[in-house]
């Protein structure tokens, strides 16, 4: 990836002021523990709201959203600097082409990210979509295989379209707390997530609505029906990820080219060696010891 521009969060003087003083609150914490750069990888289907969540975030339409082109061609980061501490988003294009995972795009994503550490993955779907299949867990099975299982452990999900009317009459508490079970049950089972690491692996969800129609409170803030200020709790909650005990995943050349297939089965060797020497070898020198004993001698000897 080469040398990234890091501009001035410009975008951050956009937020009414309520918000500003919580991300600054956010900021200042992360910098008393020493974390002075953020960086933030966005994956998930095409069409679901990767790229006008990252411009909400921003504050700023960092990146290009076309109703006509609704995939960015590859990976894009926007680098934003406020008070000394830099905020790196990683865009990246869907991950699904012709209903199927495209391992091309994943491919292009991880060598994009060449020595970069992934503090906090964005897993992206959207909040009005009904039902989840076979196709959703292929996709984080997908991101697993890539970076790797420990990926989960600095995610959290995020549901874009949440100015949504809930179906059939549901509360939207309700509806939200459904829709969000069933897509962490999707990443569980996608990311082998075992029944034991479930609690130890709490994967947070974050409900976001990025149009225009999105209601405000009485302080200018963007709220979901629920009253919830989203922006502010979102990044509260990224905030928490970085700060947990997990590390961030770095994405070297060996993450990069996977597991060696010349290297698969070199630790068995020995013991498959071990096994012929006892269970062959030694089995066929005792047959011929014993035919040579029962072998009678000739009359003229």
């Amino acid at each position: 990836m080469a040398s990234q521009v890091i501009r001035e969060w410009v975008g951050f003087q956009q937020f009414p002021s309520a918000t500003q003083s919580k991300l600054l609150e956010l900021i200042r914490k992360s910098k008393q523990e020493r974390r002075n750069t953020l960086t933030v990888l966005v994956m998930g289907k095409g069409g679901v709201g990767k790229s006008s969540t990252v411009n909400s975030i921003l504050g700023e339409r960092a990146v290009t959203v076309s109703a006509f082109q609704s995939e960015i061609p590859r990976p894009v980061m926007v680098s934003r600097s406020w008070e000394e501490f830099t905020l790196n988003i990683i865009d990246t294009p869907g991950l699904v082409e012709g209903g199927y995972v495209n391992d091309q795009v994943l491919d292009l994503i991880k060598r994009f990210l060449l020595n970069n550490t992934i503090d906090v993955l964005l897993y992206v779907d959207r909040l009005d979509s009904y039902r989840v299949d076979n196709l959703d867990r292929q996709v984080v099975k997908a991101i697993t295989d890539s970076f790797g299982k420990e990926i989960w452990r600095r995610g959290l999900v995020v549901l874009t379209h949440a100015q949504v009317s809930p179906p059939d009459g549901l509360r939207y508490d309700e509806f939200t707390s459904r829709r969000s079970e069933a897509v962490l049950k999707i990443v569980r089972l996608g990311a082998r997530i075992r029944k034991q690491e479930v609690k130890a692996s709490s994967i947070p969800v974050v409900c976001v609505e990025n149009s225009g129609r999105c209601n405000k409170n009485e302080l200018d803030e963007k709220i979901l029906p629920n009253g919830t200020a989203w922006i502010p709790s979102l990044l509260q909650t990224i905030t928490d990820v970085v700060l947990s005990e997990s590390n961030g995943i770095l994405v070297d050349q060996k993450l990069i080219e996977g597991p060696n297939p010349n290297n698969k089965g070199k630790l068995l060797i020995p013991l498959i060696s071990a096994f012929q020497y006892l269970f062959v070898v030694k089995r066929i020198q005792k047959w011929i010891k014993n035919d040579i004993a029962r072998e009678s001698r000739p009359s003229w000897a």
